[in-house]
């Protein structure tokens, strides 16, 4: 079935916008009682149209469905259970210490949500990363609108009606359509942005924003490398590697985008990632269902392109009609190469090799700071070394891409990776502004502050503020 996307023109998403300001200032949104039944109506909508969602997945991008669960639907409703858990907790004020030079008072920090608010999700995961973010502007008290990514239509419009079912429009809305909708969306005025896609559309939102000096969160992507250093548990390294790389085709903003490996360890390295490359998709993995496919032609045609003169050891094929191509191993990469020049985005693994920790930390630091950052080793000296010496946004020890997958940690980039963090706690403050006061006795009233001022007040002054 073909998916007919509801385009909005440039007055329709004008007057959704003013409607959803003029909704904010009812403070309607600040009733916690009423974010919280918001998200229990949202879970309640998921769990209950489960299959539609891994329906639609399936269709944009060929997800099987236990993929579907464990990396989208599953972290949305553990990210929901977690909000709905706290969400009490956070929105009270909290008492800081108050200096003795304000006797008598009590000091406090207190969140209120920004307002009006936009979400702009990609469609390598299109259900969590509409989803998990949009759920923190409501926990924190604001409206929403949500702008999926019109690549992946299928869930745009299942968010489409999960919303339409679950919020009134001038709450949470969406708005679908490609990049005529994006533009006018970027036009209004919103008090916060959160942004996830590429660095060069992140760039423009963030020009759009300082029009209105709106704040952004911005979770882009970047070249992530993943080290290699010691033959300790190198197969199970082996084995996690091809996981987080292949993984949704490797369409996933913080998969190892490539490998640096102690040169002694590159032989057996290879040989045990080639035996779970077998073991997870078989002997053809272009006719393997459970083998995700690239979004579209246009970024299909671009990784192909990528694999052009390359010395390929494994894979390397792809297949047009279905958009798959297979996991893939690349060796003899230097920097000029052309996987080396942007974020690749896709099923490729180029395969680097070194002789000292302090090339690795060389190599790495020339470049941007990355979003995910993955070190497969047991000595505790090299670990600390590449931690301390290398700027990422997050990233795992012997392990790769589950750092993102808890609502106890923040994600987000550094630098060219991004701007920001959510999940969790991250989330709700991140759509909130923490407000600073101070509130006063009146029965008491220090007089050393006022003027005129005498060597006695000073004196008194410094002993207060010591």
């Amino acid at each position: 079935m073909k998916i007919t996307i509801n385009r909005r023109n440039i007055m329709d998403i004008t007057q959704l916008v003013d409607s959803q300001r003029q909704y904010f200032m009812t403070h309607d949104t600040k009733n916690i009682q009423l974010r919280i039944k918001t998200i229990q109506n949202i879970k309640q909508w998921i769990t209950q149209n489960e299959d539609k969602i891994i329906i639609a997945l399936k269709k944009d991008l060929n997800k099987h469905a236990t993929e579907s669960y464990m990396a989208e639907i599953g972290l949305v409703l553990s990210e929901i259970n977690y909000q709905l858990k706290h969400i009490k907790r956070w929105s009270k004020n909290k008492k800081v210490w108050t200096p003795l030079a304000q006797f008598y008072g009590v000091s406090y920090e207190a969140y209120e949500p920004y307002g009006v608010t936009l979400v702009m999700s990609p469609w390598n995961y299109p259900f969590m990363l509409s989803i998990e973010p949009a759920i923190g502007a409501i926990a924190a008290g604001n409206t929403v609108i949500i702008k999926p990514s019109a690549y992946a239509p299928h869930v745009s419009h299942i968010i489409k009606q999960m919303i339409h079912e679950t919020c009134h429009e001038k709450y949470v809305a969406v708005v679908e359509g490609g990049r005529e909708e994006n533009i006018a969306l970027l036009e209004q005025r919103f008090d916060y942005i959160f942004f996830t896609g590429s660095v060069e559309v992140g760039k423009q939102v963030m020009a759009k924003a300082s029009r209105y000096l709106t704040p952004v969160t911005l979770e882009l992507g970047g070249k992530s490398p993943c080290i290699v250093d010691d033959a300790h548990s190198l197969k199970l390294a082996a084995k996690r590697i091809a996981f987080g790389k292949f993984l949704n085709a490797g369409q996933t903003c913080v998969a190892p985008d490539y490998l640096l490996v102690r040169e002694n360890l590159k032989k057996p390295f290879i040989d045990y990632i080639k035996q779970y490359i077998l073991e997870f998709f078989g002997d053809n993995p272009l006719e393997n269902d459970q083998l995700v496919k690239i979004i579209n032609q246009k970024h299909f045609e671009r990784l192909t392109h990528l694999l052009e003169n390359q010395n390929i050891i494994i894979g390397g094929k792809g297949n047009l009609q279905t958009l798959k191509i297979e996991p893939t191993l690349v060796d003899h990469i230097d920097s000029d190469n052309p996987l080396m020049k942007e974020e690749i985005f896709g099923p490729i693994l180029p395969i680097i090799t070194y002789h000292s920790i302090d090339e690795v930390i060389d190599f790495i630091n020339k470049r941007e700071r990355p979003l995910a950052f993955y070190i497969f080793s047991s000595h505790k000296d090299v670990q600390n070394k590449l931690l301390n010496s290398c700027s990422f946004g997050g990233g795992c020890i012997n392990d790769t891409i589950i750092h993102l997958a808890t609502s106890q940690l923040g994600f987000g980039g550094v630098g060219h990776s991004g701007m920001g963090s959510y999940h969790g706690k991250k989330s709700f403050e991140t759509f909130s502004h923490t407000r600073s006061l101070v509130k006063k006795a009146t029965w008491i009233d220090l007089p050393f502050r006022y003027y005129p001022y005498t060597t006695f007040k000073e004196k008194m002054i410094r002993l207060f503020e010591k």
